[in-house]
């Protein structure tokens, strides 16, 4: 896996789904267009192009069947409303904090909640010389966590320094205690303002 994509999920929550159906809609978009060209330029026979966009069989049947046509109208409204209003509350549903379980036997189960995780790793990132200042947060969920690490340094840190022992201190001891093989993670990192000096 590449780093780019490993750190991607670590970035933003995961847009998967959302993606997922508006690439699948606007396939199908793609193909009706394409179907509409082809049968408009004649390729499907030049009686099939020069036929009127409603299909006059289809007129004449709701126009015996007015009935069926509201009910089926009816009922495609309320089925896309239903369907827009889950997937508007689903894309603003929080974002998962996964709770990890270490042990999973009857009797000796063991948890370890994504605030306490956050905890443990922002007070390793603020024990790192030059730190000033840290948050991190867990994010994903069980199988694939991940996570967020906002750091801010010292006037007159050492940038690298202080990413090395992020990296073999920090991340490494997080990766170990959550016995996991890869932690995704987004470090963002800021100075601290330089202190105002009063001038006399």
């Amino acid at each position: 896996m590449s780093r780019k994509s490993v750190s991607a999920k670590a970035l933003a929550r995961s847009y998967t789904a959302e993606r997922t159906l508006t690439s699948v809609t606007g396939v199908l978009a793609l193909l009706a267009g394409a179907l509409v060209l082809v049968i408009g330029f004649g390729w499907l026979g030049t009686f099939r192009a020069q036929r009127p966009v409603l299909d006059p069989l289809a007129v004449q049947w709701l126009g015996r069947e007015p009935v069926w046509a509201k009910v089926a109208a009816i009922a495609l409204g309320v089925l896309l409303v239903v369907l827009g209003l889950w997937w508007f509350f689903r894309t603003l549903r929080p974002e998962g904090r996964p709770d990890l379980e270490l042990d999973r036997t009857p009797g000796s189960e063991l948890t370890v909640t994504a605030g306490a995780i956050a905890d443990a790793v922002r007070a390793d990132a603020e024990s790192v010389d030059g730190v000033s200042k840290a948050r991190a947060r867990c994010v994903g969920d069980e199988e694939r966590p991940a996570l967020r690490l906002d750091l801010s340094l010292r006037e007159g840190a050492d940038l690298k320094r202080v990413w090395e022992a992020v990296d073999t201190h920090v991340l490494t001891r997080a990766r170990e205690s959550l016995g996991v093989d890869t932690l995704p993670t987004a470090v963002r990192i800021e100075l601290d303002a330089a202190a105002r000096r009063r001038v006399r």
